[in-house]
């Protein structure tokens, strides 16, 4: 009967872990957060990559939840 349990539980805990692991990975989609958003669009003013109008306007439209025209 040990022969047969262990291999048993440790396929059953095997599968429930790679399955946990690919529900995360498909429901991160891996876009990022609007936090993430907001803390890249001030590192990339502070950069000088973009002017304050372009900060406003883009953090505006994070906060919106609208797409970014890139």
């Amino acid at each position: 009967m040990k022969k047969i349990l262990v291999p048993t539980v440790t396929a059953l805990t095997a599968m429930l872990l790679l399955t946990g692991c690919i529900i995360v990975a498909k429901d991160n989609g891996n876009k990022p957060t609007i936090g993430q958003q907001l803390i890249d669009l001030q590192k990339a003013k502070n950069a000088g990559a973009i002017t304050d109008a372009e900060y406003q306007m883009k953090k505006a439209k994070i906060l919106d939840g609208k797409p970014d025209d890139k």
